[in-house]
């Protein structure tokens, strides 16, 4: 039973990211709802998978290093900029996803990530400059970032559990 809880989960994780990537296309944000159900799938596949994927304290250190690594690069943003450069629906989505993946494979989706946005903004700024005609000025371009991280956690994601080998049926 446990089994089907576990397995249950993934795919509502998959809703819940993708309703998380079309709320923050259209309205830059981030609903703390939405991050809270990813978070709370998290946890009840880890516990009905019986931490076959990590045990709790690397997941809690996942969410503290993931949480904290995003942080401290708002915090670093904004002081150069002088403007909110990262929102805080991304520190606490990717914290989520720590608790998801731990301490190690977040920090890998947080990389795959930021290539993943950056790729999206390098899209995004070409097709600005075929519909105008010209270059946006980069100082006022903004950009979701949480599609970018919600890609990287959902490679990294498939990476770590790929085949599910502990479920049976």
């Amino acid at each position: 039973m446990l089994d089907i809880i576990s397995l249950l989960c993934l795919p509502l994780a998959l809703v819940t990211l993708t309703a998380l990537i079309i709320t923050d296309l259209r309205r830059l944000l981030l609903p703390n709802v939405l991050v809270l159900c990813f978070a709370l799938l998290g946890a009840l596949f880890h516990v009905c998978a019986l931490y076959y994927y990590g045990d709790a304290i690397d997941l809690g250190l996942g969410a503290f290093i993931g949480g904290a690594t995003l942080y401290l690069v708002r915090l670093i943003g904004n002081a150069y900029y002088k403007t909110d450069t990262l929102g805080l629906g991304d520190v606490k989505l990717v914290a989520t996803g720590g608790l998801w993946l731990g301490m190690h494979d977040i920090m890998l989706a947080i990389a795959v990530g930021a290539v993943c946005a950056l790729i999206h903004g390098g899209m995004l700024l070409v097709r600005r400059k075929l519909k105008s005609g010209t270059f946006p000025k980069l100082s006022t371009f903004s950009l979701p970032a949480g599609p970018g991280f919600i890609v990287g956690l959902v490679i990294i994601g498939v990476a770590k559990l790929w085949g599910l080998p502990h479920l049976s049926f």
